[in-house]
């Protein structure tokens, strides 16, 4: 079992969020969750070391603030990292081996020239790993927002001679994560995946069935029949990243 404390929002803001945490960890079940780090104060950082959970991606997409912010709109570096310094301090203190954390950097073209940067403030901080995401784009077929790198590895779209994008998957008819995994909203929506960042397609409503009832339900075989026969013409299904990695070296 492994679950999963994030969707579209910031899990510290919720109170009881590693009170949540701290209840499947002593179960035995693998947590992870997906921080700006904001909330990362000497008093919660404690906490989450103590919560038991088992990963923290903190995602830091700039290493100076002017390119920090121009992703992270409102947000600020400095939190950030004196979040992810709380952490590792803590991990340290409590002499706690949980949780294993790393900065993600989402690679978009704003900040990939700060690629080899991110690896030298994340030893300074002294955070386990640093990965690097590629970025799923909205539009990419123009791109308005000039957010696709330059820099091929990085970049889920092949760029065309006219100058066009497409999306380097092949959109083959399966899914591997429909049949493993799925996502539960904080009111207890039961939806696909995570690509549904707006809860559009809802399969069951745990308020009203159990999971297991949701899992075989008829809206449920419906979507998985749907997906195997043309899966391009599913909304949150044509931009998905199935079948292309998105974590890179």
């Amino acid at each position: 079992m492994y679950l999963i404390f994030y969707f579209q929002g910031e899990p510290y803001l919720n109170p009881d969020f590693l009170e949540m945490v701290k209840y499947a960890s002593d179960k035995k079940i693998y947590t992870a969750t997906s921080t700006n780090a904001h909330y990362l104060t000497d008093e919660v950082a404690k906490k989450t070391v103590e919560s038991g959970l088992d990963r923290l991606i903190i995602s830091i997409d700039g290493t100076t603030q002017d390119v920090y912010q121009q992703y992270r709109v409102g947000g600020n570096l400095e939190k950030v990292l004196e979040g992810a310094k709380n952490i590792m301090k803590w991990k340290k203190e409590l002499k706690s081996k949980t949780p294993f954390v790393f900065f993600q950097f989402l690679v978009v073209k704003p900040n990939e020239h700060q690629v080899e940067d991110i690896k030298r403030l994340a030893k300074e901080v002294g955070v386990d790993e640093v990965r690097f995401k590629t970025a799923q784009v909205y539009e990419y077929e123009t791109d308005p927002n000039n957010l696709i790198p330059t820099i091929d590895k990085y970049s889920r779209y092949r760029k065309n001679a006219d100058g066009s994008y497409t999306a380097k998957n092949k959109l083959a008819n399966r899914c591997w994560k429909l049949q493993h995994a799925n996502v539960i909203t904080w009111d207890g929506l039961v939806v696909p995946c995570c690509f549904d960042k707006d809860a559009a397609h809802q399969l069951g409503n745990l308020k009203t069935q159990s999971f297991k009832e949701i899992w075989h339900n008829n809206n449920y075989k419906q979507f998985r029949s749907e997906l195997m026969k043309s899966r391009k013409n599913i909304d949150i299904c044509s931009n998905c990243s199935e079948g292309v990695s998105v974590w890179k070296e």
